[in-house]
C-alpha cells in the first residue's frame, strides 16, 4: 500500500467523521488546514468526494465551530508548510503541533522560517526491515531492494506471503524486526494485514492450518491488525500474544502497543469486537474502547478514546492529545532514531496537543519549538540531542 493511497484513506475517514459530526477540535483544526492547502494548488482528488460540496462544507461549518465553540480553548495552529510544496501528498503530512500552555497564556503568533541549517545525520525514518526466516537466515528489506522466495515477496517497502498449503510437518515461523528509524507493512498468508511501527518485532508462522488456531506474537513495539475473518478460513481463530496478555480477535482492525521501555501495553479497537485475556479473566472491548494493562501493577484498565490518537501513526501522522513532550520526543526518537538528553527537567512536562507529520525533518520541529519560547536551545551531536 503506498502513501498516496494511505493518505487518501485517511482523509476520506477524517472527512467522514466530520460529516457525522464525530471530529474533535483538533481534528477540526487539521481539516482548515488541509481546505487551505487546497486554496494554494488547484488540485482535487476525485476520492474524497465531490470538491464543491467537501470544500464549502469544510470552509463555512469548520470555521463557524471552531469560532462559536466557547466551551473549547482554541490552541493556534502552527503549519511549516512553503506553499511551493503544499499539495495534496504533502497535505497528508500536516503539522499542527500546539502547545497548550505556551499557545494559550503567551498568545504567540509563529512566522515560518527558513530550514536551518544543521549538521547530522540524523534523517526521517523510512520502510525498512529485517526478515528472518524459518532456517535462521537474516535479510534486510529496504526502499529498492527485491526478494522473492515460492510463498512470499517483497519489493522493499512491504512483505507479501501467499496462501500456501501448510505441510504436515511443525509449522515455521518466521520474525519480522522494524529498527529504530522503520516502518513496514506486511500481509500475512491468511489474508491478514499488519503495519509495523519503528521498534518493533512480530513473529508468525509462514502459513496458517485452517481449522486451527492462528497465532501471532507481538514481542514488542506497536501494530495495527486488519484481520481476515474466521469465516474465511473454517472457523479458526485469530490470536495476538504478548507476554502473558493474549488477544482474541472477533472483528477485524484494532491497534496494539507495547513497547519494553513504557510500562503498559494498550490495546485499541477500531472495528469489531476483542477480547482481552489475562489472569484468566477475560475482557470484550467494542470499538472505540481501549484497555490499558499496567505490567508493573498486574492491572487493567478500561477507557473510551479517540482511536484518531491511537491510530493515526500508519497513516503518515502522529497525534498527541496533552502529551508530554518528554513523552512526544520518546515517540520521534523512534521515528528519527535519536537519543534526547532535557537538561532543563521543567520542559519535559510542557502539555501538546495536535499533529505531525512524519515526513518532517526533526531539526524543522526543534527550531519551532524554540521560536515558541517553549525551549531555549537544542544540540545535535552525532545521532543525540540535548533540549535546554
Amino acid at each position: 500500500m503506498d502513501n498516496t493511497e494511505m493518505n487518501n484513506k485517511f482523509f476520506r475517514r477524517l472527512i467522514e467523521r466530520y460529516l457525522e459530526g464525530k471530529t474533535t477540535a483538533d481534528e477540526l483544526k487539521l481539516l482548515v488546514n488541509y481546505y487551505e492547502s487546497f486554496q494554494k494548488e488547484n488540485e482535487w482528488v476525485e476520492a474524497l468526494g465531490p470538491e464543491d460540496v467537501i470544500k464549502e462544507r469544510m470552509l463555512v461549518n469548520i470555521l463557524e465551530a471552531i469560532k462559536d465553540d466557547e466551551e473549547i480553548k482554541q490552541p493556534k495552529v502552527i503549519s511549516i508548510f512553503r506553499s511551493a510544496y503544499v499539495k495534496y501528498a504533502v497535505a497528508a503530512s500536516i503539522l499542527a503541533f500546539v502547545a497548550i500552555y505556551t499557545i494559550i497564556n503567551k498568545g504567540t503568533d509563529f512566522i515560518v522560517q527558513e530550514d536551518a541549517v544543521v549538521n547530522t545525520s540524523i534523517e526521517v525514518g523510512t520502510n525498512k526491515a529485517v526478515l528472518t526466516r524459518e532456517d535462521g537466515s537474516n535479510i534486510t528489506l529496504e526502499k529498492g531492494e527485491q526478494l522473492a522466495f515460492d510463498n512470499l515477496e517483497s519489493n522493499g517497502e512491504e512483505l507479501v506471503y501467499t496462501n500456501k498449503e501448510a505441510a504436515s510437518k511443525a509449522i515455521a515461523y518466521n520474525y519480522l524486526t522494524i529498527p529504530r528509524g522503520g516502518q513496514f507493512f506486511v500481509k500475512l498468508s491468511d489474508g491478514t494485514q499488519v503495519w509495523l511501527n519503528s521498534e518493533s518485532k512480530l513473529k508468525y508462522p509462514v502459513t496458517f492450518v485452517d481449522g486451527e488456531k492462528r497465532m501471532v506474537e507481538l514481542l514488542y513495539g506497536e501494530a495495527y491488525f486488519d484481520v481476515s475473518p474466521s469465516t474465511a478460513h473454517k472457523g479458526s481463530k485469530f490470536m495476538v500474544t504478548n507476554n502473558n496478555h493474549e488477544i482474541e480477535v472477533l472483528g477485524t482492525e484494532f491497534n496494539v502497543k507495547a513497547y519494553n521501555n513504557e510500562s503498559n501495553i494498550t490495546t485499541t479497537l477500531v472495528e469489531g469486537k476483542v477480547n482481552i485475556k489475562y489472569q484468566g479473566e477475560d475482557h470484550i472491548l467494542l470499538p472505540n474502547q481501549q484497555s490499558v494493562l499496567d505490567r508493573s501493577t498486574n492491572t487493567i484498565t478500561f477507557n473510551e478514546v479517540d482511536v484518531f490518537h491511537e491510530i493515526s501513526w500508519k497513516e503518515g501522522i502522529f497525534s498527541f492529545n496533552n502529551k508530554t513532550l518528554k513523552e512526544i520526543m520518546m515517540v520521534l526518537s523512534r521515528w528519527y532514531d535519536f537519543n534526547v538528553e532535557f537538561k532543563n527537567k521543567d520542559v519535559e512536562n510542557e502539555l501538546f496537543v495536535g499533529t505531525l507529520g512524519k515526513d518532517e525533518k526533526i531539526e524543522n520541529i526543534l527550531q519551532n519549538l524554540k521560536e515558541l519560547g517553549i525551549i531555549n536551545k537544542y544540540e545535535f551531536h552525532e545521532k543525540n540531542i540535548s533540549i535546554e
